[in-house]
């Protein structure tokens, strides 16, 4: 599908039709799960949604970080189209090419020179709850520690481990037992500051996990390298080696969750590679499969074969046409340099960024790595306190309007972040960051 890489914009933005499609939407789907824009796509392409109404739109959210590689890559979709052809489901009762393939790949591609073995499930949070099922069965143990402003799904075990009680928690216990969350080293909000907080962040961890839940209980720690809906907060250097090395030490499993943070997002295949720490165990899922639903857990072979035969399982996960797609977003990052590329859109992008924070009071701080950037928007720089949600509101509002998708995050819900495809082009980058830059002078100024 080849759609001009430009934004146009030729009605109002939400259209007439994309307004008669959602009010369908209303009458037929859960006001719980509501579009985050009211806006209907009619088709995407790259960097591009062209919505019912015919307006094309830059999109900085690429399905919440689905879209590394952009909307309906050719290669991807041929890739599906031909496993479609062949087989589209073996639920295990048969073994499939293509999925052994990407389990081979993921194997080699994440961290650690030691034997691994994949477990594939459909989504971030199925990755998450097999990840702990995994860990505990291994280790013998039960206990689970988390952390703060943390995001790793919707399902039960999940959702528990999840931080932000609005909208994600709310009215859903009773949780899932033996959950334990620790303070994140967050350099901008840490009271005593950044130069602090990795040192206090880990002591006060290390302090707790000993005196509150015993070293002895504690089955995995779950971190995510880069939080993805708790803001895009990068975590103070060195709090996550220390964590890792007291895992090491205590026969603890040490979880990367890079579902959000993964394939390329942050400028390496996966965010913890540039933390200098190995995981036990790391989960895979988003842009894995390019909109194909595909989640994976990669681990130590000791520990993903410690579980005895059908102790795993799932009736969709390794479905072939997903892996396939799975192979053709590997080969589309490789064979395209995206690594380098999210790299280079970080600078783009970061650049901007602290120029946003040179002229707008608003911008409290500016983080990220690779393409995964963020800027923090605050009343008041001196007490940092969050910029309100009618103001947040009226910046995406107005990008819409303008024709870019943008998102906000954080549990606070001050964040603005991008998540641009990796193929996004410098020209239709510059132009959505010049539609984010009046919004936040209209909306603040």
């Amino acid at each position: 599908m080849d759609i001009p890489q430009e934004r146009k914009v030729v009605t109002q933005i939400p259209g007439p039709r994309s307004k008669e499609w959602i009010a369908r939407r209303d009458g037929a789907m859960p006001s719980a799960f509501p579009a985050i824009h009211s806006i209907v796509s009619a088709r995407a392409s790259g960097a591009i949604v062209e919505d019912v109404d015919g307006n094309r739109l830059i999109d900085f959210a690429t399905g919440i970080a689905v879209l590394n590689v952009g909307h309906s890559a050719e290669d991807v979709i041929e890739a599906a189209e031909r496993q479609l052809e062949r087989d589209t489901h073996t639920s295990g009762v048969t073994a499939n090419e293509p999925t052994i393939e990407l389990a081979e790949r993921l194997n080699a591609l994440t961290p650690g020179a030691f034997p691994k073995k994949t477990f594939f499930a459909n989504s971030g949070a199925e990755a998450v709850e097999n990840a702990v099922k995994i860990a505990r069965y291994a280790t013998g143990r039960q206990a689970v520690v988390c952390f703060d402003h943390a995001f790793h799904g919707r399902t039960l075990l999940a959702m528990t481990l999840t931080a932000k009680v609005m909208p994600y928690k709310q009215g859903f216990g009773p949780f899932a037992p033996e959950v334990y969350r620790l303070p994140m080293a967050y350099p901008y909000r840490w009271p005593s500051g950044p130069e602090h907080c990795a040192e206090e962040a880990l002591s006060y961890a290390l302090d707790e996990m000993h005196k509150h839940i015993g070293e002895q209980n504690i089955a995995a720690i779950l971190v995510e390298p880069i939080q993805g809906e708790g803001g895009f907060i990068v975590p103070a250097p060195g709090f996550l080696r220390g964590l890792a090395a007291f895992s090491a030490e205590h026969g603890i499993a040490f979880i990367a969750d890079e579902i959000q943070s993964g394939m390329g997002r942050a400028g390496r295949w996966y965010a913890i590679e540039d933390e200098d720490v190995v995981p036990d165990i790391v989960l895979t899922a988003k842009s894995l499969g390019a909109g194909l639903p595909i989640s994976a857990v990669t681990g130590r072979a000791d520990l993903m074969d410690a579980i005895h035969p059908g102790g795993l399982g799932g009736t969709y996960g390794g479905n072939p046409v997903a892996a396939a797609a799975g192979l053709a977003v590997l080969d589309k990052i490789e064979r395209e340099g995206l690594l380098e590329r999210s790299r280079a859109l970080g600078e783009t992008i970061m650049a901007r960024f602290r120029s946003f924070a040179d002229r707008y009071p608003v911008v409290g701080d500016v983080r990220g790595r690779g393409a995964m950037c963020a800027i923090e928007l605050v009343s008041d720089r001196a007490t940092k306190e969050p910029l309100g949600g009618d103001v947040m509101n009226a910046i995406t509002r107005r990008c819409l309007e303008n024709g870019v998708i943008v998102l906000t995050a954080g549990t606070y819900g001050n964040v603005v972040r991008l998540l641009p495809p990796l193929t996004i082009n410098d020209a239709l980058l510059e132009d959505g960051l010049n539609v984010l830059d009046e919004a936040i002078s209209v909306a603040t100024g």
